[in-house]
């Protein structure tokens, strides 16, 4: 699920980094019919376009004749995405939808009241409007606010348009479950059946305890569901490695018995101590290791295997949410002022959309950032700004009017949004140049004063504290390394540090939950402040200690 939403700033608001001022606007619906359609445009690429048949959309005529006309100039422009389905919905059922990240039917939890009550809330006092909701389905299921503006609709349309594109090509999406909506539903009825069997409070307490830990998954594997794994099969034989000879006369001297010998011992003890260690390699899939292997009752391994699931599916977008923003963005401002509105529309267009793309200072934008980097990319390819001869030209005013006139540009933001996440997304095409032009810099809290300040503007820096954000998602990198801990059934964990430690709160939350999971002393392998410890919960209490 992906959203745009405008959002008021206040003194405390500093967490969400996609959040943006609404201008002020006016705020009118354009009821001629001439003037709710794309335009000429989308009619001079397919003259019989009257002719097609509407989208099967709960929408008014007006708004399906829009989303014809500008899933039709999407199409020529090279976008190629599923049918997209919309419903009109109010404010709040817009509200409740996008507290349950999308999806209209989810399982029952208090967690999504939780966050229903604070988007309403901030709606209600004019500090957030959600414009739209688009899930990653097939087909692709938007959802569009009744009192928006038509302006605002066919926005919105545009905006979808590049979500559903990015969602269809991006590779990181492409094992994602397209039957989501129902596969959600699906996931609800079952929990609500744990529910009525179990209680809703036993049960909301094991959710919590799931979602505690639905980071703890491999990014990098492909899920498949819980059960259907096939093992590899094992085998008894040992092979010892042998340099070829070209003559069995040789053999003895070129790999004598006696080193073979030696060397079958050690890879026998090898394997011994590989199978004596469970797990035999550090697991990653932390999730599905306690579902394998800890002590929980059936409900409790389905319940938490809907979780990873879930899990699973969202992870695509927290990879991409920088990515994904700015490619729809991209196409909605490309679509807007090439092709969709007209002269009347402009002024409106302008102040929402730099409401989308506001930067609040201190904070990161998602949708700007993209945008402008998917820009500054194509306009390097469109220009031959790239390869050994512009990287090594050192004349500042050579390389400001470096035009080679290629024209790739545009084939190059299509290669980009089809094989990269944010981290590589940002690794590979942000540069000096584009960190000077958006003026970024990195900021911290003055020891002395307590003042924020401008702590760097090093484009190294700056771009070493953005990959550092987003290297897996902002989550720290923890595998299972021995479940059978001091040959006494405790769990160790291995943390991969990269340069930051542990969170000290949050890993004590985790290890107590944890500890109740599996029933016994869990363990984390770490390095607080460079030297290395071992930090565990024993179910009373908390320890450490140095390695």
């Amino acid at each position: 699920m992906t959203s745009m939403h405008a959002h008021s700033p206040s003194p405390s608001d500093n967490n969400d980094p996609s959040t943006h001022t609404p201008p002020d606007r006016h705020d009118h619906t354009v009821q001629n019919d001439d003037l709710s359609r794309v335009g000429f445009h989308a009619r001079a690429i397919d003259p019989d376009l009257d002719q097609r048949p509407l989208p099967n959309s709960h929408t008014p005529l007006h708004l399906r004749e829009a989303q014809r006309d500008i899933e039709a100039v999407a199409a020529h422009y090279g976008l190629n995405f599923p049918s997209v389905h919309y419903e009109m919905v109010t404010s709040d059922v817009m509200n409740i939808v996008a507290a349950r990240d999308g999806f209209p039917i989810r399982y029952p939890y208090w967690g999504f009241g939780m966050n229903h009550y604070e988007l309403s809330t901030g709606y209600e006092y004019g500090q957030q409007k959600i414009y739209e909701l688009v899930v990653n389905t097939d087909p692709v299921y938007a959802y569009l606010m009744v009192n928006n503006t038509d302006l605002d609709q066919k926005i919105v349309m545009a905006h979808v348009c590049g979500h559903a594109d990015f969602f269809s090509n991006n590779v990181h999406f492409a094992h994602t479950d397209r039957n989501a909506m129902n596969t959600m539903a699906n996931h609800g009825a079952r929990i609500q059946e744990y529910m009525d069997r179990y209680g809703v409070t036993e049960v909301e307490l094991f959710i919590d305890k799931c979602r505690a830990i639905h980071n703890l998954i491999d990014p990098f594997s492909v899920p498949s569901p819980y059960g259907t794994e096939e093992k590899a099969p094992q085998t008894d034989e040992l092979t010892v490695p042998r340099f070829p000879v070209s003559s069995d006369y040789l053999d003895p001297y070129v790999n004598p018995p006696e080193v073979l010998k030696q060397q079958e011992e050690r890879a026998l003890r090898e394997r011994e101590k590989e199978m004596s260690r469970f797990p035999a390699t550090p697991e990653r899939d932390v999730m599905k290791f306690l579902m394998e292997n800890g002590p929980l009752t059936p409900w409790q391994r389905d319940v938490m295997s809907i979780i990873r699931d879930e899990a699973y599916y969202f992870l695509p977008q927290m990879q991409t949410k920088i990515m994904n923003e700015g490619w729809a963005s991209y196409w909605h401002s490309k679509l807007m002022t090439e092709d969709v509105a007209h002269d009347c529309d402009i002024i409106d267009y302008a102040a929402m959309n730099a409401g989308v793309l506001h930067q609040q200072p201190g904070q990161l934008n998602p949708y700007k950032l993209g945008v402008e980097l998917f820009r500054h990319i194509e306009e390097r390819w469109d220009k031959g700004r790239f390869g050994k001869e512009y990287d090594e030209c050192t004349d500042a005013e050579e390389r400001a009017n470096w035009d080679k006139k290629l024209g790739l540009g545009r084939d190059k933001i299509f290669e980009v949004r089809k094989l990269h996440n944010d981290y590589s997304f940002l690794a590979n095409f942000m540069d000096m140049d584009f960190c000077e032009k958006q003026k970024l810099f990195v900021f911290a809290e003055n020891q002395r004063t307590g003042d924020i300040v401008i702590k760097s503007r090093e484009f190294e820096k700056v771009k070493n504290m953005l990959l550092d954000q987003l290297l897996n998602s902002g989550n720290p990198i923890i595998r299972i390394k021995d479940a059978n801990y001091q040959n006494r059934g405790e769990l160790l964990l291995e943390h991969e540090h990269v340069g930051k430690d542990l969170d000290p709160e949050y890993a004590k939350r985790t290890l107590e939950v944890l500890h109740k999971l599996w029933k016994r002393p869990v363990a984390v392998e770490t390095t607080v402040k460079g030297d290395a410890k071992v930090l565990t919960y024993d179910g009373q209490r908390h320890l450490s200690k140095y390695v």
